[in-house]
């Protein structure tokens, strides 16, 4: 992971590099993984490991939690430190509330249980946060600079859902995650205008917008100071556009963000993508870099 992560950077010229892997706290803790050779993996959800709710309790406390998974990805920081701590910033990871839920219960149950047991997903919130905040605990002791918050389900509720049982427990593992000397990346994909507003409030230092929301949308609601990343569409723009197109796309979308701005794809950038369209992304980003900082 470290050689790959290291070998993107040089090839393209990042300035940061990930330890992001998928479902990690979920797979330590006994849930069912399927590998497979051309897709990144994921939990079956026909035997998700609350799928009896009761079974919860039984689950270890969250601080004792650090197995196999987690435990590789905090060696990866660790040599990622070593390496390249200083030249490159650092990024660790772990699932917000809505994901780990959704890796533990099954996404679908998880959306009932939002209507059917607001009681249990109170309590299994409490469970994932917890987890979370000793799990980017130990990255931010192994030298992580910035951990990155994965909740992508969040985007699939409505603004009640989130105001009412979603942006607390955000909030609170963002609060932890400063209180531990982190800063905060929030990750969400998919279409969030509903709740850009709240997103806004959580005090992230770094907000990821994707592809079906503008960045305009974004600067309107979370205001100037918030800092976005964000959002070619990774397909559209970054793998079937050119240099040319990109260098146009990244153009406007400063217009709407502004300077508090990182360059970047909406999402995933696709496996397939031309490599130099990776690389007229970083052009740019250094070619604007230069003017802000020489006014």
């Amino acid at each position: 992971m470290v050689d790959a992560q290291i070998k993107a950077a040089e090839m393209f010229g990042f300035d940061h590099v990930s330890t992001i892997g998928p479902t990690l706290e979920a797979v330590d803790l006994g849930a069912n993984f399927q590998w497979f050779d051309d897709q990144p993996p994921g939990i079956v959800e026909q035997e998700a490991l609350l799928k009896d709710k009761f079974a919860l309790a039984r689950l270890p406390s969250p601080d004792s939690v650090l197995g196999d998974s987690m435990e590789d990805r905090v060696r990866g920081v660790e040599l990622l430190c070593q390496r390249v701590g200083n030249e490159l910033f650092i990024e660790g990871w772990v699932e917000g509330p809505c994901s780990a839920a959704a890796d533990l219960r099954g996404i679908n149950r998880l959306m009932v249980d939002f209507s059917d047991d607001p009681a249990f997903v109170h309590d299994l919130f409490e469970f994932s946060v917890d987890l979370a905040t000793g799990f980017a605990a130990a990255q931010i002791r192994a030298g992580a600079d910035i951990i990155g918050i994965g909740d992508p389900p969040a985007s699939l509720v409505g603004p009640r859902i989130y105001k009412e049982q979603v942006w607390a427990w955000q909030k609170k593992l963002v609060d932890a995650i400063h209180a531990r000397g982190g800063r905060v990346r929030l990750h969400i994909c998919g279409n969030t205008r509903r709740i850009l507003a709240g997103i806004g409030e959580l005090g992230c230092d770094l907000v990821d917008i994707d592809s079906p929301v503008t960045l305009e949308q974004a600067r309107a609601q979370m205001g100037p100071l918030q800092a976005l990343i964000g959002n070619l569409d990774p397909v559209r723009d970054v793998r079937n556009g050119s240099p040319e197109s990109i260098h146009r796309s990244l153009d406007a979308l400063q217009q709407q963000a502004g300077d508090r701005w990182v360059v970047a794809a909406g999402c995933e950038i696709v496996r397939d993508t031309p490599r130099e369209n990776m690389r007229a992304m970083m052009r740019f980003a250094r070619s604007r870099t230069a003017k802000i900082v020489g006014t």
